[in-house]
C-alpha cells in the first residue's frame, strides 16, 4: 500500500525497543501493534474478519497450506492475548489524559472482543446477548411480539385492501422500485447530496474518494470497503428490487457522513495524525462496528433534518428514476412506520441463533413482524449465518449514539451542535458501554 513505507517509519522507533522492555512496563504504543499483530494474525484463519488493513505491509500475515493444517493455535493466541489485556491493567494505572484513558478503553474492548473471536475460532459458542457483549460491548434488550402489534395495526390503517398485510405491502413498494438501468445516476446523485451536505459540518482530507460498483450475490444491501489513504469501494448489491429511499440511506451510511467518512477521518487524525497504529486495523466482530453503524445511520438524521429527506428525494430523485412522485409523501410515511418493526429482527436472530427456532420459524417470524418479504427475510438469515449477533450494531447502534448526541448536545440544541457532537465521536477513541453510559457488561 502507498502508506506503508510511512507507518515503518513512524514506528521503527520502538520496534527494536520493545523486546528489552519488561512485559508489565510497555507503553501504549507497544501495546496497540501488539494487538495489530494479534489482529492480523487471527484474521488469517478467518477471511472477513479484518475487515480493513492500512498499516505496513510487513505486518500481513499469510499462511500457507501446510500451516492452516497444522490447524488453529488458540492457546497461543489466547496467551498473546491476555499479555496485552495485562499490559493494558497496567498502563490505566498511569496519569492519562481524558484523550487516552478513552484509547486505553478502546484498545481494551477490542481485545475483549478479540479474545472471544479466538474462541469461537477454537470452536466455542455463545449465546446471542453474550456474543454482542464481548463483540461489540453491548446487549440488545429483549422485545415481546406483543410491542410491534401497535405499529403493525398503523401500517393496517395506512394500507387498507384485500389480501394480508404483507401482500398489500408488497404490491405498495412495487410502485416505488427504482428500474436497474436508472439506479447508478440515482444513486451517484444521492451521493452528490449526502457529500454536499456533509462537506458544510466536516472538513475532509481533500485527496478523499470513492468509487460505486454494483454486485450480485452477497448476504448484505450494501457495504464500504476501506482502503486507506481516504479512499472507499462501495458496492451495492442488486439481487432484490432497490426501492427509492435506498439510494439517500445507503448514501448516508456507506459514504457520507457514514463508513467512507469514519475510516477517513480514523486514518487522518488518530492513524497519521497521533501515530495510533490500532486505528490502521478494523476487526469486524469488535465495539468499532456497533459505533460505525450506529453513526452511519444517525448521519441521515443530520443531513435532512425535518422534512428535507422527502423535498429532495421528491424534486431530485423520483424523476431521476422515471417515477411518479405523486405518493412519494405516503410511501415516506409507510417507510417511517415500517422503522418501528427494526427490533423484531434481533427477536428472530436471537432466536435462531441460540437454537431456539429453525431457519423455517425465522422466515415466518420476519414476514409476520418485520413484514419483510420472503425473499428479504431469507437475505436476512443469510445475514445471520455469517455475521451472527452483528445485527444489533445497526438498531441498538443507532440507538445508542443519537441518545449520546442528544444528551451531549442538550435540549434544543442547534444542529450544528449536534454535527460537532458527532465529528467528536467520529474522531476520538469510543466504545458502546461508554457513550451508553452502561459500563459494559463482560
Amino acid at each position: 500500500m502507498k502508506n506503508a513505507l510511512l507507518f515503518s517509519l513512524v514506528f521503527a522507533s520502538f520496534l527494536g525497543a520493545a523486546a528489552s522492555v519488561p512485559l508489565q512496563n510497555r507503553s501504549l504504543d507497544q501495546l496497540a501493534e501488539e494487538y495489530v499483530k494479534l489482529a492480523l494474525e487471527v484474521g488469517a484463519y478467518a477471511p472477513g474478519y479484518i475487515d480493513a488493513y492500512y498499516g505496513p505491509e510487513s505486518w500481513v500475515v499469510k499462511h500457507d497450506d501446510r500451516t492452516l493444517r497444522r490447524g488453529f493455535p488458540a492457546a497461543e493466541f489466547r496467551k498473546k492475548a491476555a499479555g496485552i489485556l495485562k499490559g493494558l491493567d497496567v498502563a490505566a494505572q498511569n496519569k492519562l489524559s481524558p484523550l487516552e484513558q478513552l484509547r486505553i478503553e478502546f484498545l481494551r474492548k477490542q481485545m475483549v472482543a478479540l479474545n472471544a473471536e479466538i474462541d469461537v475460532l477454537a470452536g466455542k459458542k455463545f449465546a446471542f446477548d453474550k456474543e454482542s457483549s464481548l463483540f461489540y460491548d453491548a446487549v440488545a434488550p429483549a422485545h415481546a411480539r406483543e410491542e410491534f402489534a401497535k405499529t403493525i395495526a398503523a401500517l393496517e390503517a395506512a394500507l387498507p385492501g384485500a389480501g394480508s398485510l404483507q401482500e398489500r405491502l408488497k404490491a405498495f413498494k412495487k410502485e416505488f422500485v427504482i428500474p436497474a438501468d436508472k439506479l447508478p445516476v440515482v444513486f451517484a446523485a444521492a451521493i452528490a447530496e449526502c457529500r454536499r451536505r456533509t462537506l458544510a459540518h466536516i472538513v475532509l482530507p481533500a485527496h478523499e474518494s470513492f468509487k460505486a460498483e454494483y454486485v450480485q450475490g452477497k448476504p448484505w444491501g450494501a457495504y464500504n470497503w476501506y482502503k486507506g489513504n481516504a479512499f472507499s469501494v462501495i458496492e451495492v448489491n442488486t439481487d432484490l428490487p432497490i426501492n427509492i429511499d435506498a439510494p439517500l440511506r445507503l448514501a448516508a451510511h456507506e459514504g457520507y457522513p457514514g463508513h467512507h467518512v469514519y475510516n477517513a477521518l480514523l486514518e487522518q487524525k488518530l492513524a497519521k495524525g497521533k501515530g495510533w497504529v490500532e486505528f490502521t486495523v478494523y476487526p469486524l466482530f469488535s465495539p468499532q462496528s456497533l459505533i460505525a453503524e450506529g453513526t452511519a445511520n444517525n448521519g441521515m438524521n443530520l443531513l435532512f433534518p425535518g422534512n428535507e429527506r422527502l423535498d429532495f428525494e421528491t424534486k431530485v430523485l423520483y424523476p431521476l428514476a422515471g417515477l411518479d412522485p405523486q405518493h412519494a409523501g405516503k410511501f415516506a410515511k409507510v417507510q417511517t412506520l415500517l422503522a418501528g418493526l427494526r427490533y423484531a429482527e434481533n427477536e428472530a436472530a436471537r432466536g435462531y441463533l441460540d437454537g431456539k427456532i429453525t431457519r423455517e420459524q425465522a422466515l415466518r417470524w420476519m414476514t409476520r413482524y418485520a413484514l419483510e418479504s420472503r425473499e428479504r427475510a431469507a437475505k436476512s438469515v443469510d445475514f445471520w449465518d455469517t455475521y451472527r449477533s452483528y445485527v444489533i450494531n445497526y438498531n441498538l447502534g443507532e440507538d445508542i449514539v443519537r441518545a449520546y448526541i442528544e444528551k451531549t448536545a442538550g435540549p434544543g440544541a442547534p444542529l450544528d451542535r449536534k454535527w460537532q457532537v458527532f465529528y467528536e465521536i467520529l474522531t476520538t477513541p469510543r466504545t458502546p458501554s461508554k457513550l451508553s453510559g452502561s459500563g459494559g457488561q463482560q
